[in-house]
């Protein structure tokens, strides 16, 4: 008997994306953190993640099972971060020391983003936008410029978007059985 396991990639693509998108439309300016951004980060970008990474730990994936967990810890560290100080739970970090988080995400990003030499052009893509976009709002977070904040927001919509579309890339292209949406694949 076959047991031929579905595709867990497109569920963590999606949660990794629009969690994303929705953050980095606040950070671009265009509307405040609230409950909406917060609750995306521990569902669907925090728990959809971490359930992604173990199906890609079932499929035998190392480079799924360490993106998409360690992504789905990000986003609900990131939430218990926000969160945590305003009921009163622990102290906001230090101004400036929630760089450092962001940075040392930036610099595992960067390690991934090495990862994925040798797949597909997409996934090359979000992981070098990702690692962009966390060295950036580290460098926000450690001059306190709003600028830098403004541009990583719209790096970040990019880097969200660019997620979705190759989650719905690999769910069309499959489902179609043909290439209806490129994803850049290397022979």
């Amino acid at each position: 008997m076959e047991n031929k396991l579905s595709n867990p990639a497109p569920l963590g693509l999606m949660g990794f994306g629009m969690t994303t998108v929705l953050l980095n439309i606040h950070n671009a300016g265009f509307f405040p953190l609230g409950s909406m951004i917060l609750a995306m980060g521990i569902f669907y970008g925090g728990i959809g993640q971490v359930i992604a990474g173990i199906l890609e730990f079932k499929k035998g994936n190392t480079f799924g099972t360490t993106a998409f967990t360690s992504y789905g810890l990000f986003w609900l560290t990131l939430v218990f971060l926000i969160v945590f100080p305003k009921i009163g739970w622990l102290e906001s970090p230090p101004v400036g020391f929630m760089g450092w988080y962001l940075f040392m995400w930036g610099v595992f990003t960067f390690m991934m983003w090495i990862g994925t030499f040798g797949n597909n052009r997409a996934i090359q893509f979000i992981f070098l936008t990702l690692w962009i976009l966390f060295f950036l709002l580290a460098i926000r977070d450690w001059t306190g410029s709003a600028l830098i904040g403004k541009i990583a927001g719209f790096e970040g919509i990019i880097c969200g978007l660019s997620a979705i579309y190759l989650a719905m890339a690999e769910v069309i292209n499959e489902t179609q059985k043909k290439v209806v949406l490129p994803i850049g694949a290397r022979e």
